[in-house]
């Protein structure tokens, strides 16, 4: 049974702002009805005469388009300062409708698969868990699973239907085609996953690569909301990376780019779940952490414990002063300064976020880590580059996935705002 939570959605909910900030003003490709929501929605409540010079056009133009998206229930205008009475009309500040519209958004994972319901301003509204054990499914199984989870997410919400979903899982995922071409956690390959899950779920999906999701999530609600560029590196069951440019998420040509954890650090070495030797996360994900201590602490694993269990064993021996448990976290970090150099010499981002929930093993980012990190990297790129540390749960996952429909739900209503004027 999922473990389920409801949070606050109520007609007080506050809106605060969410979304990129700097996106709405940089990208004329979208809409100038949607450019136009998107900037109020970042802002959380702002004047239209704000809006107006945040997007460069005038005041008339902007009061014809709040128009319409007050008239499509999205827009709401409220008294902007109701504790400063004054003789004539109160000052007015435009913020989004949350009521008008909820996306839900679940990640699959090998442990667990996590879940959570946002409003149409961004706000939480409901999550859940549904543990599982670590398996390889095929895909009509995984699906089940998660209409289970989706369930779970109605009940916690009190809603009985979502205005689109969003799917997150490890391996190559194509994003706009939405076919799976891989994955760790599902059987087969190029599977019509996308297609697949509107069939079961009846309502529009939108899937991605939980890495992306993850980087989604920092883009509207953590560092990343001010940066034009970061890269987000995530260290899990395997070890991934969502690279941000120009306010959007790059996905490479085919979409199934940023495999850093299958970028090579060692000719002939370790054995890769990809089946490749010598791939990064063969020496940095949670399998080869594992596998490094069944032979290095002698531990003889059972199959049946999670591997969550033997890495916090590790863990904790390693605190305790087992030197053996410190060389394999020791080694994996070294590895994963190489990997962060590449990052960093390839791309040169603003910021490098380390994220997941392995990121509270601190020995794979402590100070002899990161000065590893600044010697791999070249230094005309400006000295060392500031490197965040995010111990996320895996709701934030889910919330990236809720964030990936929440983009498609939004282009329709402003879409439609504009048929209906």
């Amino acid at each position: 049974m999922a473990d389920a939570a409801p949070s606050g959605d109520g007609p007080a909910a506050t809106v605060e702002g969410c979304g990129p900030n700097a996106a709405p003003i940089s990208d004329p490709i979208l809409p100038l009805r949607q450019r136009v929501f998107e900037t109020v929605r970042a802002a959380g409540q702002i004047p239209r005469v704000d809006v107006a010079k945040a997007l460069g056009v005038s005041a008339g133009t902007v009061t014809v388009i709040v128009s319409d998206l007050i008239r499509q229930g999205i827009l709401a205008e409220i008294d902007a300062a109701p504790h400063e009475r004054t003789r004539g009309r109160p000052p007015v500040a435009l913020q989004v409708n949350p009521h008008a519209a909820h996306v839900a958004g679940i990640k699959l994972g090998a442990d667990n698969h996590s879940g959570v319901v946002i409003n149409l301003a961004g706000g939480g509204v409901a999550e859940a868990t549904l543990p599982r054990r670590f398996r390889k499914a095929p895909p009509e199984e995984v699906l089940a699973e998660a209409s289970t989870l989706l369930d779970q997410l109605r009940s916690a919400s009190g809603l009985s239907q979502f205005d689109g979903l969003g799917l997150g899982l490890a391996g190559a995922i194509r994003h706009d085609t939405g076919v799976m071409l891989w994955s760790p956690l599902v059987e087969g390959r190029d599977v019509a996953i996308r297609e697949m899950a509107e069939q079961a779920f009846g309502l529009p999906v939108e899937v991605d690569n939980d890495v992306n999701l993850v980087t989604l999530a920092e883009l509207w609600y953590g560092a990343g909301r001010d940066l034009s560029d970061f890269a987000v590196v995530t260290i899990e069951h395997g070890v991934g990376m969502g690279l941000v440019l120009g306010n959007r998420v790059y996905r490479g040509a085919n979409g199934v780019g940023m495999e850093l954890g299958h970028t090579k650090v060692q000719l002939d070495g370790a054995l890769c779940r990809c089946g490749q030797r010598g791939c990064l996360e063969a020496y940095v994900a949670d399998y080869a952490l594992v596998r490094e201590a069944s032979v290095a602490l002698e531990l003889d694993r059972d199959h049946s414990a999670p591997m969550t269990e033997v890495l916090e064993n590790l863990y904790e021996q390693a605190r305790q002063g087992n030197e053996a448990a410190r060389a394999i976290f020791r080694r994996a970090g070294r590895y994963l300064a190489i990997g962060i150099a590449n990052v960093t010499n390839l791309f040169d981002p603003s910021r490098v976020i380390l994220s997941g929930e392995r990121l509270r093993y601190d020995y794979l980012y402590n100070e002899e880590v990161l000065a590893e990190t600044n010697d791999h990297t070249l230094r005309v790129l400006g000295g060392p580059k500031r490197v965040d540390i995010h111990s996320w749960d895996n709701q934030v996952w889910a919330r990236g996935a809720a964030t990936l429909a929440l983009e498609t739900v939004t282009a329709r209503l402003t879409a439609e705002a504009g048929a209906a004027a």
